[in-house]
């Protein structure tokens, strides 16, 4: 009985440390291939980096999609500011609305960044962690961290830039939580630690007076208006321009600022 006893012991430990141990839904690879839409632009993308060539990779949910918006209106067309920092540059927009880091992480995964040799990569990715999902600041850390470490095994010669989670007025809770989500990326890679990674946290170019400014953000000229979430192109070109001299040392190529 008291073996029984020590091996039932030793088996709930076994539980309690595997189940401690396993990673959150936040760094877990999960697909929206039941999403057509999604499902289509995964196997373009596909495609598209087959052709080549791809100097410059973009990593991120629909903040990063948006610099593929022309229009119909001036606060949805990023055209302009896509062409003066990155059409010539070979760039592979792999920003998909909507996804958190676990459909990024599926998305590396998945072949959308085999088979190419880029020089330089930038990560913005979480926004959508803290929307619906409501996901803690350590998971959405540790699920950065799990993309950041898979696309460097995968891309061992690209630079990656790494931003921080951009503000939102979607409430306090997420404001304050993208905010340490923030800290903890800079303590882990701001202090130059893991070499192939260039972290920036833009978050101040987006605040003004404590508060998020919504000037700088689309969603607020919705009809309803909507809480801002998606940088203007005014927006992104202050972006572009914050993290213009870090993606150019890593391009090897001439500052783009107008």
């Amino acid at each position: 009985m008291r073996f029984l006893a020590v091996l039932l012991l030793g088996l709930l430990l076994a539980g309690h440390v595997a189940a401690a141990q396993k990673p959150p839904l936040a760094a877990v690879p999960i697909a929206r291939l039941d999403t057509p839409w999604w499902k289509a632009r995964h196997e373009a993308k596909l495609a598209e980096a087959r052709r080549g060539p791809v100097d410059l990779l973009l990593l991120g949910d629909s903040i990063t999609q948006d610099w593929e918006e022309t229009g119909p209106t001036p606060s949805h067309d990023f055209r302009p500011v896509w062409q003066r920092f990155y059409a010539d540059r070979h760039a592979l927009n792999l920003g998909f609305s909507g996804d958190a880091t676990s459909h990024l992480l599926w998305r590396v995964e998945h072949g959308e960044i085999d088979g190419i040799a880029p020089k330089a990569a930038v990560i913005l990715i979480g926004a959508n962690n803290l929307g619906r999902l409501h996901w803690s600041a350590p998971d959405t850390v540790r699920g950065i961290e799990t993309i950041v470490a898979e696309v460097h095994r995968r891309l061992p010669a690209t630079k990656l830039l790494l931003l921080g989670v951009l503000p939102s007025d979607r409430g306090e809770w997420t404001l304050k939580t993208g905010f340490e989500i923030n800290a903890a990326l800079a303590a882990r890679y701001g202090t130059g630690a893991v070499p192939y990674v260039t972290y920036r946290d833009v978050s101040a170019l987006f605040m003004k007076g404590g508060a998020v400014d919504t000037s700088l953000y689309y969603d607020p000229l919705a009809t309803p208006p909507r809480p801002a979430l998606h940088p203007s192109p005014e927006g992104m070109a202050r972006l572009a321009a914050a993290i213009e001299p870090a993606l150019s040392a890593m391009l090897g190529d001439k500052p783009h600022t107008r």
